[in-house]
């Protein structure tokens, strides 16, 4: 395939990007995807640059601090895929952890495509105040779960 980069190469931006994103490099986060990129998220589809800046800025809008956390990378060709555990603290001073999945699709040496993948229920009960709230989203939890346990 023209413009597929080897898979060192592949990893490395992979790297560079977790290490961004923890770091709230913006600069960086921006330069690994190319122009015309795509990112998929919670049933959203974000095309270009512009995109990336709003997926950031929404990111930023909800985690004072991330951390990134590899659990196991895959490459298949021009395909990166990373199970990874975001820890975070969000602007509250609330901790949370969230076990995430990304598909990466490069071009040359930029990311194409991104496609993360995430339960929201994890920042659920986080962001939820007051009792009655909290109740039902831990319903909501328990609910999703019934036949599982």
């Amino acid at each position: 395939m023209d413009g597929m980069p080897p898979a060192e190469t592949i990893r490395k931006v992979a790297e560079k990007l977790d290490y961004a994103i923890n770091e709230k490099d913006h600069e960086t986060i921006l330069s690994s995807f190319s122009e015309d990129c795509e990112i998929e998220l919670l049933g959203i589809r974000l095309m270009g640059r512009e995109g990336v800046v709003k997926w950031v800025t929404w990111m930023n809008s909800h985690l004072a601090e991330v951390k990134l956390t590899p659990v196991a990378i895959m490459v298949d060709g021009n395909r990166l895929f990373e199970d990874f555990v975001l820890s975070a603290k969000l602007h509250t001073g609330v901790q949370i952890a969230s076990k995430q999945a990304q598909v990466l699709i490069f071009e040359s040496a930029k990311i194409k495509k991104l496609r993360l993948y995430f339960d929201r229920i994890d920042f659920a009960d986080s962001l939820v105040r007051g009792f009655v709230n909290r109740s039902i989203v831990k319903r909501l939890i328990k609910k999703s779960l019934q036949g599982l346990n």
